[in-house]
């Protein structure tokens, strides 16, 4: 029994995927797997009911061709990049309706979908860290992925001054499509940084939720006794031995999202030492 066989007969593929795309783009693993969370359940077949949505990140479909006709050629798309035009109004079109079916189609596998989410949030984070001249967070970029990069800049240079502004009068269109965010049960309306606030601890808690179920999958996977080297050359065993420490300190950790949304060297080296045996 192999450590890969275990996580792949749960969400192991999915959290794969992710851990390639992490190190292809030099984004945080952990905050994209609690993005893929948080937007999928980390089901890459996830489509919305009430938009064009769908995929593992659950892109729409014009903001799909957009991050497909800049990054594709990148990632061995290039036919999917060739293919995708500017029309007259703006918006991107494929002149091939087939050809157009197969590039909307890539946002349900889960590969390419976490590379294409890896390059928008590499593309935001370098955006957002040159207009407010400090380091991004994990909920940073969330905040970029809900608000686009315009209203994610208003948003978080706007809290740096007044934490306690109203988001609502700010943005009064997303508040409208998105009333359980901007306004409490009672009916009250949240601060920015009260909603900023929010998406760390969803984040973070979807963090906690999907790392977790690896190094009990990693236990079940040695429990024959079986020794599986990763790829750094450590073996299996005193892996789990690491890790199940790393993930009480993870769990010690959960009050505090910044914590899990900022992972510290040894974080990263848990969540791609329990994937280096899955061939990334």
């Amino acid at each position: 029994m192999t450590i890969g066989s275990v996580l792949h007969a749960g969400s192991g593929a999915v959290q794969s995927a992710i851990a390639t795309a992490a190190r292809a783009t030099g984004v945080d693993f952990s905050y994209l797997l609690g993005q893929a969370k948080l937007e999928s359940g980390l089901n890459a077949g996830a489509r919305a009911g009430t938009s064009s949505a769908s995929g593992l990140y659950q892109f729409i479909e014009q903001s799909w061709l957009a991050v497909v006709k800049k990054h594709g050629a990148e990632h061995g798309l290039g036919w999917a990049a060739n293919a995708i035009q500017p029309g007259a109004n703006g918006r991107l079109t494929v002149g091939d309706a087939g050809t157009r079916q197969a590039i909307l189609s890539l946002r349900n596998d889960a590969g390419t979908a976490s590379l294409m989410a890896a390059s928008y949030a590499s593309d935001n984070k370098a955006a957002l860290e040159g207009s407010l001249g400090r380091a991004a967070t994990g909920t940073d970029l969330y905040m970029a992925h809900f608000l686009g990069l315009g209203g994610a800049h208003k948003f978080l240079s706007t809290m740096a001054s007044n934490p306690g502004a109203t988001a609502a009068a700010l943005f009064p269109a997303a508040a409208a499509a998105n009333h359980n965010v901007f306004y409490a049960h009672d009916g009250s309306a949240r601060s920015l940084s009260d909603i900023y606030q929010h998406f760390a601890g969803k984040l973070g808690a979807a963090v906690e939720g999907a790392v977790a179920p690896i190094g009990n999958a990693v236990s079940t996977a040695l429990a024959d006794g079986s020794e599986v080297v990763s790829g750094g050359g450590q073996s299996a065993h005193d892996a789990v031995a690491w890790a199940s420490s790393t993930l009480g300190q993870l769990k010690t950790a959960a009050g505090s999202a910044t914590n899990l949304l900022r992972p510290t060297p040894d974080t990263a080296r848990l969540a791609y030492m329990m994937l280096a045996s899955m061939g990334g």
